[in-house]
């Protein structure tokens, strides 16, 4: 969550952008909406941010105190954390961006499906489906809705008119 909003930061787009961060597990969502996290994750969050081909370095949006850094407000500002279940509850916005990686791996195909159909129906007009590494549109009912757009990094494209 944290490293889209620096994204659209460093491109000028987080004013106009809502991120919707969603979970089934609360604490986890607590966790995210607080933004603070412990300094020895941060040295992973700090590499990947480098080979985004960021502008500025990581550190620009936290602060480091006691082990723990906290990232700025102006950046959580942009985010709503809410829970949101891909096994019983429905599309509750439409979006240009549904990032879900790594948590269709541990679905049985038919609850993928259903997620992909979800995320099908909140993409607006060629939105983008962005999965992880090891996830992919491949054997899903859903894969006729979609182009690829960036295979080798699983981001997908809906098609237009759907």
């Amino acid at each position: 969550v944290y490293s889209l909003a620096i994204l659209l930061k460093e491109e000028g787009l987080l004013d106009r952008t809502l991120i919707y961060a969603t979970d089934i597990n609360p604490h986890a969502l607590r966790l995210a909406e607080s933004g603070v996290f412990d300094l020895a994750r941060v040295a992973a969050f700090t590499e990947n941010h480098a080979r985004s081909g960021a502008r500025s370095s990581l550190s620009d949006y936290y602060t480091a105190r006691y082990g723990r850094v906290v990232f700025d407000k102006s950046l959580r500002e942009h985010v709503v954390f809410s829970d949101h279940s891909l096994a019983t509850d429905s599309v509750f916005a439409e979006v240009h961006l549904v990032s879900c990686r790594n948590v269709l791996i541990y679905f049985e195909r038919d609850l993928q499906n259903r997620a992909l159909g979800l995320f099908r129906e909140a993409l607006c007009h060629r939105g983008f489906l962005g999965l992880g590494s090891k996830e992919s549109l491949r054997f899903s009912a859903e894969a006729p809705a979609f182009d690829d757009f960036v295979l080798e990094d699983r981001i997908y494209r809906k098609k237009a008119g759907l």
